[in-house]
């Protein structure tokens, strides 16, 4: 079973969301082919409603537990409710790879 499998069956179980979408992006990023290390995340479900956002990708976060011990590197959160969702319709594009690794560190201006 692919990582983006697990995580799109960990996200529907745990939320019953009415959309979800899991994009691997690791090919985006500076790390060997097939590593499926680097994943976008959307995820509309009525659950979030009354949740501030950074409570609703902390609980995102707790349950690919799992998956970031298993080499899950980055994760990428949209978490809206249905109304949320409505009104954006559109999941933001990922911004380009900064390249690097910690054998080549990224250099910050």
């Amino acid at each position: 079973m692919t990582r983006k499998t697990r995580i799109e069956e960990t996200l529907m179980v745990a939320l019953s969301p009415s959309r979800i979408e899991v994009t691997d992006e690791s090919s985006r990023h500076n790390v060997p082919s097939g590593s499926e290390s680097h994943f976008k995340v959307l995820v509309v479900s009525e659950g979030f409603a009354n949740q501030p956002l950074l409570a609703r990708h902390r609980q995102i976060n707790r349950l690919l537990t799992a998956e970031f011990a298993q080499g899950l590197h980055a994760l990428a959160v949209h978490a809206w409710t249905p109304d949320e969702w409505s009104r954006k319709e559109a999941v933001p594009a990922s911004p380009p790879c900064r390249g690097g690794s910690k054998a080549d560190p990224v250099r910050r201006a």
